[in-house]
């Protein structure tokens, strides 16, 4: 996904919403398998299906990655977060005393 797009959604929203493509690409992907299984296919339609299959693996490593990268992003800012919170505790804490 664009950084454009990455700016007007949440991250937690955005793993979200690749995870509930990469489970579809999965179903697909044992749905295909399960077409390809069958003893009766012609050679066409099995090349039809090794396309389509390949093309499913291609769709669901890159989905994994992004996901990867996103949740990677997502430790970041929980990381920050909580940093910026422990400051503002002790700069409070300070200010109290």
């Amino acid at each position: 996904m664009t950084k454009k797009k990455r700016e007007n959604l949440g991250v937690a929203l955005e793993i979200d919403g690749l995870e509930e493509k990469l489970s579809q690409c999965r179903r697909d992907l044992e749905a295909v398998n399960a077409r390809l299984h069958r003893a009766e296919l012609s050679p066409e339609a099995r090349r039809s299906l090794e396309k389509e299959k390949n093309s499913l693996m291609s769709k669901a490593s890159s989905y994994e990655k992004e996901l990867k990268l996103l949740r990677q992003e997502n430790r970041k800012n929980t990381l920050l977060s909580v940093a910026i919170f422990v400051l503002l505790a002790l700069i409070y804490t300070c200010w109290a005393m």
